[in-house]
C-alpha cells in the first residue's frame, strides 16, 4: 500500500469510528481531522465531501462487518452451526471493541434513511444478501436432512435478521446485554425445534 493510499485508509477508518457512534450529521470535519491527525488539505486530497467520505467509512465498516461474520459462519460445518454462529455474533452489543459505535447495518440505516440515498442503497444490499444467505443456509440444512422441511425459510431469515438487529438496538438503548441474550436464546430455540439430528 502506498503512503497515499494508507492515509486516505486511516482517514476513512477514524471517521468510521466517529459517524458510527455520532451519526453523519452529527460528526463535524474538525472532529475528523482531529482522530486522523491531517490537515483539511490532506482530507479534501482524498475526498471531495464529507458525504463521499462518509459513504467510504459506511462501506468499510459493512465489509468488516461482513467478512468477520462469514469467517465466524464458514468455520461451522453444520446448518444449525452456521444459524448459531449467526446469532452469537453479537452477544453483547455494548462491548465495541470489534466495531466502536454499535451495529453498522443499524447505525447508517437509520442515519441514511432519506438524506444519504447511496449509503441506505449499500445497507439495503447488505441487509438483502444476509437475509439470502440466512434462507440459503436453511434450504441447505432441510436438503441434507438436518432441519424440518416444515421450516420456512425465506420467514425465519427475515426473523432472525430483524429479531437480532431489533435486540442490538434495544441493549444499546437500554444499556444492557439482556435484550440480546434472550432473543439469541429464543432463536436457538426455534432452530433447534426445527433440528432432525
Amino acid at each position: 500500500m502506498k503512503k497515499s493510499e494508507r492515509t486516505r485508509q486511516l482517514i476513512i477508518e477514524q471517521a468510521a469510528d466517529l459517524f458510527n457512534e455520532k451519526g453523519i450529521a452529527g460528526t463535524s470535519i474538525d472532529e475528523i481531522l482531529q482522530a486522523a491527525k491531517v490537515a483539511k488539505g490532506c482530507l479534501y486530497g482524498h475526498f471531495q465531501s464529507k458525504d463521499e467520505l462518509a459513504y467510504a467509512s459506511a462501506e468499510y465498516l459493512l465489509d468488516k462487518l461482513t467478512t468477520h461474520r462469514n469467517r465466524l459462519m464458514q468455520e461451522q460445518k453444520t446448518s444449525i452451526g452456521k444459524l448459531t454462529a449467526f446469532a452469537e455474533l453479537n452477544t453483547n452489543p455494548l462491548d465495541g471493541s470489534f466495531i466502536h459505535g454499535g451495529c453498522p447495518i443499524l447505525n447508517f440505516a437509520v442515519d441514511s434513511d432519506d438524506t444519504n440515498p447511496a449509503i441506505r442503497e449499500k445497507v439495503r444490499s447488505v441487509v438483502s444478501q444476509t437475509v439470502k444467505m440466512l434462507a440459503g443456509i436453511i434450504k441447505e440444512g432441510v436438503k441434507t436432512g438436518e432441519l424440518s422441511p416444515s421450516i420456512n425459510a425465506d420467514e425465519i431469515a427475515v426473523k432472525m435478521f430483524a429479531t437480532l438487529e431489533g435486540a442490538i438496538m434495544m441493549s444499546r438503548v437500554i444499556g444492557s446485554p439482556l435484550p440480546m441474550k434472550t432473543a439469541v436464546k429464543a432463536m436457538k430455540k426455534e432452530l433447534s425445534a426445527y433440528s432432525l439430528i
